[in-house]
Order: structure tokens, then C-alpha cells, then sequence
């Protein structure tokens, strides 16, 4: 149970630590070599086949060398692949491998799992209270920040 004399900052700092090592029996990376920071790559781009690195570097948060880097690390490993962008001969668009695609759903179906076993302890109502809960506090953050 969490202490409630402390802010409620720290209280959901420790509620997603813990959530973060809420253990399932394999995660999806054991021994695939691909480290967190890849995976968000891969997400990314299963989130959005054929983007640009530009749009990978964005939507991560880093810097387009950082984002490249990443990419070609990945793609030696045979997991995401850059192809031609068939309306502009000098841009290249990044897609999932058969094997990049496989890690993906393992990954998503984990977090899945991950997900279902937090919210087995609630009913549907309070499952429901939560999620919207979330997504106003996440939609107030939005707006102060953009």
C-alpha cells in the first residue's frame, strides 16, 4: 500500500516503478539482443510503416543522428530495412522486417498481458474510472506542455 502522507507525485512515481516491474514469465527482448530504446525504435516504426527517419528522430525524441544510429544498428540485425521513397528518389522510408515484425507483436503482446494483469484486479466500472482518469491528466499535461 502506498504511503499517503507522501505527495501524490511520488506516490505515482512509485506506482509506475512498481508497474515497471510488474513480471510476466519471458519478457519478449530476453535474448534477442534488441535493447528498450531499439524496441521503441521498432514500435515506432510498426506504429507508422514507411515513415521517414526524421519522423522515427521525432516521434522518439531525439536528434535525427541519434534516430539514424538506431536504425542502422537494427537494421544490421535484420530487423527494420530502409527502402527507396518511390516519389522521392533521395529519401528513404523504413519498414519492419518478417523477423522486426515478430519481435513487434511479441513486445505488444506482452505489454498486453502486462496490461490485463492490472487491470484484473478492478471491475469493469473502475477499469473504466481509471483509463479516464489517465487520459484527462495525460490530456491536461498535453496542453500545458504544447
Amino acid at each position: 500500500m502506498t504511503d499517503r502522507s507522501l505527495p501524490a507525485e511520488d506516490r505515482l512515481m512509485d506506482l509506475f516503478d512498481r508497474l515497471r516491474r510488474l513480471a510476466l514469465e519471458r519478457h519478449p527482448l530476453d535474448g534477442s539482443g534488441v535493447t528498450p530504446p531499439q524496441l521503441s525504435t521498432i514500435d515506432s516504426v510498426a506504429r507508422s510503416p514507411g515513415c521517414s527517419l526524421q519522423q522515427v528522430a521525432s516521434d522518439l525524441g531525439v536528434t535525427p543522428p541519434s534516430a539514424s544510429a538506431g536504425v542502422h544498428r537494427l537494421e544490421e540485425a535484420g530487423l527494420l530495412e530502409r527502402q527507396p521513397d518511390p516519389e522521392d528518389g533521395r529519401a528513404i522510408r523504413l519498414f519492419l522486417t518478417a523477423q522486426g515484425q515478430a519481435l513487434y507483436e511479441r513486445a505488444l503482446d506482452f505489454r498486453r498481458q502486462k496490461m490485463r494483469r492490472l487491470l484484473s484486479g478492478l471491475t469493469p466500472e473502475d477499469q473504466e474510472t481509471l483509463l479516464d482518469l489517465l487520459t484527462r491528466a495525460l490530456s491536461a499535461s498535453e496542453e500545458e506542455a504544447g
